[in-house]
């Protein structure tokens, strides 16, 4: 089984709106961090409990946890917020989260947004079934085009507040899409976006997208 990049097309011209510019490279989105209230140095501090799961710059080793380095901050903190509302159910970031302040969570969406997300890989077997859901949809299925939301790269929405999914785990993505299918994953945000999608998503389906997706290499990265 071979694993390669996916680099996407610029030419796909796939538009989507954004209040903040998101970044066309692997590394950290230094314009989103200026743009989202919150102190990177503060949240560097905060970071010391994060580190054994997420690794000292938010790039997980165990593909199980996600990586967060290079995460939308509004993302994060999003996500941190219901951990802690129980809106979102895991029970090691309850804990975490349990004593953070509003305010501590944005500093951690800051650093983690500053830091680069390291690329991942696809397997070959991956990219035309993954590639044709990512970019296409599934239209007997009604199950829409992923770049809609995610954009041609996989970097996200942070105006929107749509994660970035390239460079992801495809371990850790194809769990969300089975937590989203099965409703263990029911009561945020994106909830009833995602469900739409993942319901109508074999296993098969689901694993190649979550490779292709982990794949993606934004054009004119290094």
């Amino acid at each position: 089984m071979k694993s390669v990049f996916v680099t996407a097309l610029a030419c796909l011209g796939l538009v989507w709106g954004a209040s903040v510019a998101v970044a066309a490279e692997n590394g950290g989105d230094e314009q989103e961090v200026q743009l989202f209230e919150g102190d990177k140095a503060k949240g560097a501090e905060l970071s010391g409990t994060c580190v054994a799961c997420h690794g000292t710059d938010g790039n997980s080793s165990n593909p199980q946890w996600p990586k967060i380095g290079g995460q939308h901050a509004a993302y994060i903190h999003e996500q941190l917020m219901a951990f802690k509302s129980g809106d979102r159910q895991n029970a090691i970031m309850a804990g975490q989260v349990a004593n953070m302040s509003e305010q501590d969570m944005r500093d951690l969406g800051v650093f983690y947004a500053g830091q680069s997300m390291s690329p991942g890989l696809a397997t070959e077997e991956s990219i035309e079934t993954g590639g044709k859901i990512y970019r296409g949809g599934v239209s007997s299925k009604n199950v829409p085009a992923c770049s809609g939301c995610h954009g041609p790269s996989g970097l996200g929405n942070p105006g929107a507040i749509y994660p970035r999914v390239s460079g992801q785990h495809a371990t850790y993505l194809e769990a969300q899409l089975k937590a989203y299918r099965s409703g263990e994953r029911d009561n945020t945000r994106l909830s009833k976006i995602m469900t739409a999608v993942a319901e109508n998503l074999t296993d098969a389906e689901i694993k190649a997208l979550a490779s292709y997706m982990s794949g993606l290499y934004p054009r004119g990265a290094e």
